[in-house]
């Protein structure tokens, strides 16, 4: 009778620590799920055709549709955020936004408080002016005259970085809509703006009353941005997407679709 007593009592103390034990696996697949669950906040500038724009209530466009086929392959949600460029950096550095794909160029400056992903796309900045004006041929027929231009953007710095040298009257804008309505009004001489940005308004609109003035003026690279030091499993799987649409063709078909070689 001892012998049963002290085997039922040796069973239940077994029992009883088999269950405070965790299973790995379990745990593990617990934190996978934990983990694919997280629905990352990403920003996107408003108005930035063909890279962001609305069409029928919905946004769509080059980085949004790069940013829906990385997270598909990649396997993360996200919910899309736009608001004007001006305010997405600041957005980044407050912790309000994940990450941000809006055109944006990779740049010293913006290194130091963000940290970017490998460049998916080669842009440039051209001078734009309203298409009857005559007098401005190439960059260096603006010296003196009056630029409209988007807060934030490179075209608002290279604007900046010349005021002096080329005597440049800046007048500031928070979206390119209005930027553009500024030239097209005479109210100013001249914008900068992304030439596949430009290019894609006057190929959908020839009658839109823009023109490119001259060659491009810089180049520049497009990085989806994070803040600095922040978000690392997101940067990596937005890396490691876009290596993986690039090699199996998805890439080349949404450039197709917005930019006609």
């Amino acid at each position: 009778m001892k012998k049963k007593l002290l085997l039922l009592f040796t069973s239940l103390i077994i029992a009883s620590t088999l269950s405070g034990c965790s299973n790995p696996s379990k745990e593990a697949a617990s934190a996978q799920k934990t983990s694919n669950d997280k629905k990352y906040v990403i920003a996107t500038d408003a108005t930035f055709a063909p890279f962001e724009f609305q069409k029928d209530g919905k946004y769509i466009g080059i980085d949004l549709d790069i940013l829906d086929a990385v997270s598909k392959i990649e396997g993360f949600k996200y919910e899309l955020n736009p608001m004007d460029f001006k305010g997405i950096i600041p957005a980044l550095q407050s912790n309000q936004i994940d990450g941000a794909i809006a055109g944006m160029s990779i740049t010293e400056e913006r290194r130091k408080v963000l940290n970017f992903s490998d460049d998916y796309f080669e842009s440039g900045l051209s001078a734009v002016a309203k298409n009857d004006n005559s007098q401005l041929k190439t960059i260096y027929d603006l010296k003196g005259k009056i630029l409209a231009v988007k807060k934030g953007t490179a075209g608002a710095k290279y604007a900046e970085d010349n005021k002096d040298k080329s005597n440049f009257t800046i007048k500031y804008f928070n979206d390119s809509p209005s930027m553009f309505q500024e030239v097209k009004n005479g109210n100013a001489d001249a914008t900068f703006e992304d030439y596949p940005v430009i290019a894609y308004s006057i190929t959908l609109d020839p009658n839109c009353g823009l023109k490119i003035i001259g060659d491009k003026i810089t180049k520049s690279n497009y990085g989806f941005a994070v803040k600095k030091d922040s978000n690392k499993e997101l940067l990596s799987m937005f890396n490691d997407g876009l290596k993986k649409i690039k090699e199996n063709g998805e890439y080349d078909k949404i450039i197709a679709r917005y930019i006609k070689k």
